[in-house]
């Protein structure tokens, strides 16, 4: 035989318990009284009574037991209750406060992803300050150095990209400009151009140039210095640390062109020379990219000033990048 819809128990007619029931149930286990817990609930006690044998009759249990006197104690199906309360409560309180400071931008995550081997020099001193004022906010560095970044952004692996020459941008990824800096050419002081004002890309031909072994195109000295002219040196050594790169400089087994902030104590104990590569030097900027989404967050602005800041006042052979 066949059930009509009439038959059918009715699931959405059913009381569902709610967060409010929750609150109601530690209320009272807290003060004791129905008037005190309503007080507490910004209910009146009959409204509270009533939603509590209501319930009680939804379900089949008794949450109170009302035969101990006057002071009002959950029967042990409460104190279950009571058990469920205290776990979700808090974390919906968490979450609600969390939804606040999202609200208000003062909280989120940031996931930060670099193309530059020395950009850590930098980066992380920006990074620390930025925690002190923004502790509400999650951050990370995606692990490894990234070629190419900015696909991290758009499949929403990264939040933030740093990068030099980016390729062509999905419409939707912003570049923030973030401070000009020079890159200089490194030799050992003994080096037969160490006494040059500054380097021609023809001074390159006949040395070994030490690099990252990264593709030319992502690297200052090749795209922007030695392409142009048509210049390749005869020999290249790769290395992946900058700190190795400036040692081989120092012990005579190649040049280099690097930041000149990454150059540090190397050049501060005469260990290797920088020397300006053409007339006026080689400057390039360091850009910053988001995706028009992650701009408009208050924390994101407040980070992308606090490395601006940050490297105007620490390091050494940079540009502020007026307007921006």
């Amino acid at each position: 035989m066949g059930h009509c819809e009439a038959d059918l128990p009715n699931t959405e007619a059913r009381m569902p318990l709610e967060i409010r029931h929750l609150r109601t149930i530690e209320a009272v286990a807290q003060f004791g009284s129905l008037a005190a817990a309503a007080q507490r609930l910004h209910l009146t006690p009959s409204a509270l009574s009533h939603q509590l044998r209501g319930l009680e009759a939804e379900f089949g249990v008794g949450l109170l037991d009302r035969e101990r006197g006057t002071q009002l104690r959950l029967s042990p199906t409460g104190e279950a209750l009571l058990a469920v309360a205290r776990e979700v409560l808090p974390r919906i309180r968490q979450m609600q406060e969390d939804l606040r400071r999202r609200a208000a931008g003062n909280s989120g995550r940031l996931r930060i992803a670099v193309e530059c081997h020395t950009c850590f020099d930098w980066l992380t001193p920006a990074m620390d300050h930025f925690r002190e004022n923004w502790p509400d906010v999650e951050m990370d560095l995606v692990s490894g150095f990234q070629q190419d970044p900015l696909p991290l952004l758009q499949n929403h692996q990264a939040d933030l990209t740093v990068l030099t020459a980016p390729d062509a941008m999905a419409s939707d990824i912003l570049l923030h400009p973030l401070f000009a800096y020079e890159v200089v050419a490194l030799v050992n002081p003994r080096h037969a151009l160490a006494q040059r004002s500054f380097l021609a890309p023809e001074d390159f031909l006949e040395e070994t140039l030490i690099t990252y072994p990264v593709e030319d195109r992502r690297l200052d000295l090749f795209r922007e210095f030695l392409q142009p002219a048509g210049v390749q040196p005869w020999r290249r050594r790769h290395a992946e640390l900058t700190v190795i790169i400036l040692q081989l400089v120092a012990s005579g087994q190649g040049i280099a062109a690097l930041p000149a902030w990454a150059v540090g104590s190397y050049g501060e104990k005469n260990y290797v020379r920088a020397i300006p590569l053409g007339p006026q030097g080689l400057w390039q900027t360091l850009q910053a990219a988001t995706t028009a989404e992650q701009a408009e967050q208050a924390h994101m602005q407040a980070f992308l000033a606090e490395i601006r800041a940050s490297v105007a006042a620490n390091l050494f052979g940079v540009k502020d990048i007026q307007g921006v």
